[in-house]
């Protein structure tokens, strides 16, 4: 088990250099947490989902014939649409540090997933298919009304979906940064 951080008792996982990062829940605590999240039907991704919807647009969802499984498809714009987590698809902004906890496995998981994603994109483009990713730190960012955040981010779905863009992500994707952590 790692030491207990003198100043607050919490367990200490390390961090980014010269940054203490302690947990604040044991590990079974810990492990029913990151078991509860889901790949699919996410609070994030339902809400984005209700306001596609109000903002005229139909979609299918979590269409298994297509690489990735996209989360929303229109099949009449040919638009496939990600909203994904930052942390689990290694996005690079700051929602997205490799746990201090079994770094070298942690970065090998996260790197393949974002392999993968990036395998689907190319594969989607491929077969004709526009390609728009949501992220999930558009949303989650410090000082951001959530609400207000989710709208834009959907209007700004709802313009790319009637358009010809091929590829958007929402944000763009950090250029440069990589993941903080151990040994980065």
């Amino acid at each position: 088990m790692p030491p207990r951080a003198p100043e607050t008792g919490r367990l200490d996982r390390g961090g980014r250099e010269g940054e203490v990062v302690t947990d604040t829940v044991d590990a079974p605590t810990r492990s029913r947490m990151m078991a509860s999240v889901r790949s699919r039907n996410s609070r994030i991704e339902i809400a984005v989902r209700r306001r596609l919807f109000a903002l005229g647009l139909r979609y299918r969802l979590h269409r298994r014939d297509l690489p990735g499984t996209p989360d929303f498809v229109f099949p009449k714009h040919r638009s496939a649409v990600f909203v994904n987590g930052c942390f689990w698809h290694l996005h690079g902004c700051e929602l997205s540090s490799i746990p201090a906890t079994r770094p070298d496995w942690w970065r090998q998981k996260l790197e393949r997933n974002a392999e993968r994603d990036a395998e689907a994109v190319s594969r989607l483009r491929r077969l004709g298919w526009r390609v728009l990713t949501i992220w999930e730190c558009r949303f989650r960012r410090a000082g951001v009304n959530r609400d207000r955040a989710l709208d834009d981010a959907c209007r700004e779905a709802a313009a790319f979906v009637r358009s010809s863009n091929p590829v958007l992500e929402i944000p763009r994707r950090a250029t440069g940064r990589r993941p903080n952590g151990p040994n980065s």
